[in-house]
């Protein structure tokens, strides 16, 4: 059975390197490491990947409206909810804090919302980055805010580790080791 693994981000240069897109660079970086590239698929609203019959999504449909596109996935690949990984951005965890979860809610997080509206179930799991908070801002200007120079080289390092998570999920190593694993990092 295929797993799929979504990272979530807002299409378009203005966002490329907003914090809000680490989902998306997220697969960016593991699909530059593996020397493979994202096909455009219109009738997925979304950009997927193939790895050996498992799948990495990047959803064109705007943040508030990734789950259309994951609904899509899932239906025509018929994938369980459960085999499901979304990657996505967390204000509330310290910047480049990884946290895996095996369900939950949306936490406030619009594309979590419309994932979990769209598959009708909170059964998906979860790797949540932490981007940190900034009071002196509004929540929104700073999720769709650039990461700094320092920022970014921190990012450098969190990619090997991704690219470790998601060859272990493709390879069907259990969740529950693998939040052992990450959630220490």
């Amino acid at each position: 059975m295929a797993r799929l693994i979504v990272g979530l981000g807002n299409p378009g240069k203005a966002y490329a390197k907003s914090k809000h897109n680490i989902g998306f660079l997220c697969l960016d970086a593991y699909a530059k490491h593996k020397k493979l590239t994202f096909k455009k698929e219109p009738k997925f609203q979304g950009e997927l990947l193939n790895v050996d019959g498992n799948l990495l999504l990047k959803p064109k449909t705007y943040m508030n409206l990734s789950g259309n596109a994951v609904r899509a996935v899932v239906e025509y690949y018929k994938i369980n909810p459960e085999d499901v990984l979304v990657i996505s951005d967390d204000m509330d965890l310290p910047f480049a804090k990884v946290r895996l979860r095996e369900k939950g809610g949306s936490g406030g997080h619009n594309g979590l919302k419309s994932i979990i509206q769209n598959l009708g179930t909170e059964e998906f799991k979860r790797c949540r980055i932490g981007i940190d908070r900034n009071e002196a801002i509004d929540a929104k200007d700073h999720v769709l805010s650039n990461f700094s120079k320092a920022e970014i080289k921190a990012l450098e390092n969190l990619e090997i580790d991704i690219d470790r998570l998601i060859d272990s999920y493709f390879e069907g190593k259990s969740f529950a080791l693998l939040m052992n694993e990450f959630n220490l990092i």
